[in-house]
């Protein structure tokens, strides 16, 4: 059993990272719920880095994981090298696959193919390659699932970066996927799911606990396979009136339920 800390994903809030001034609020606010770790993705780009790293440093805030594109990694992996070590974040992210891996069993290979060669290129730098799925990655094609091809295609070097609510909305369990990517695992998000309203068949992204996830089976599996950082994920809280708002209510709940923020 290990412990491990829960942070604030910061595309939940990305309307609030746009501007200078808003972003120092920002981190600010995050500190003042509890949470002491983050990730910076959906950031604007056009800021220096420098300015991240000594926001980060001035309220007491460690970036464990990044969202990149494939562009950063295909064209940009000197500067995204750069960015990582001046942020001491060791964990670098694709925020999911690009659209045309992922019609077939062939693209879903071709894709691994090209993760395990970023992944070697980043170890070379002390960095480590995370995927990070949506719900796609459960479809099937000729007799196999996508998820699964990912899983015995990656090389040693890729790790997984699950998503609680998109493992659900592709039809899995949370906690089997957890426990099935035991060892490959160091950073996951968390998000939780309000089922589907009358008839629809659409799912909402909620504050963690205000859905159906079972959150105590996704804390023990993550202690029993040695996560190191789950990252609170609500994609639609930046269209919300208060979105830091929302990170807030997952903080509470986590904190009464246990976790370390």
């Amino acid at each position: 059993m290990k412990d491990f800390l829960v942070g604030a994903q910061l595309y939940s809030i990305r309307c609030l990272m746009q501007d200078k001034e808003s972003i120092d609020k920002t981190f600010k606010a995050i500190k003042a719920m509890g949470y002491t770790t983050l990730q910076l993705s959906g950031q604007n780009r056009e800021i220096e880095s420098e300015f991240y790293a000594d926001k980060l440093n001035e309220y007491g805030l460690k970036c464990v994981v990044t969202h990149n594109s494939m562009k950063d990694f295909e064209e940009g992996l000197d500067e995204l090298v750069k960015r990582h070590h001046l942020w001491n974040t060791v964990y670098a992210g694709l925020g999911a696959m690009p659209n045309e891996y992922r019609a077939d069993l062939a693209g879903w290979k071709a894709f691994a193919k090209k993760a395990n060669e970023f992944a070697l290129k980043l170890k070379d730098h002390g960095l480590v390659f995370v995927y990070h799925n949506h719900a796609f990655e459960f479809n099937h094609s000729e007799g196999s699932m996508g998820m699964d091809v990912l899983f015995d295609e990656f090389g040693e070097n890729v790790q997984f970066e699950l998503d609680s609510y998109w493992v659900q909305a592709g039809g899995a369990n949370p906690v089997d996927w957890i426990r099935k990517v035991n060892g490959r695992m160091d950073v996951t998000h968390f998000k939780d799911m309000r089922g589907c309203a009358d008839f629809s068949p659409v799912q909402t992204m909620v504050p963690i606990g205000q859905g159906n996830l079972n959150w105590a089976a996704i804390k023990a599996a993550c202690e029993e396979t040695g996560v190191k950082y789950a990252e609170v994920e609500q994609d639609n809280a930046s269209d919300m009136d208060d979105p830091l708002g929302q990170l807030e209510i997952s903080a509470k709940y986590l904190k009464k339920q246990g976790f370390l923020l």
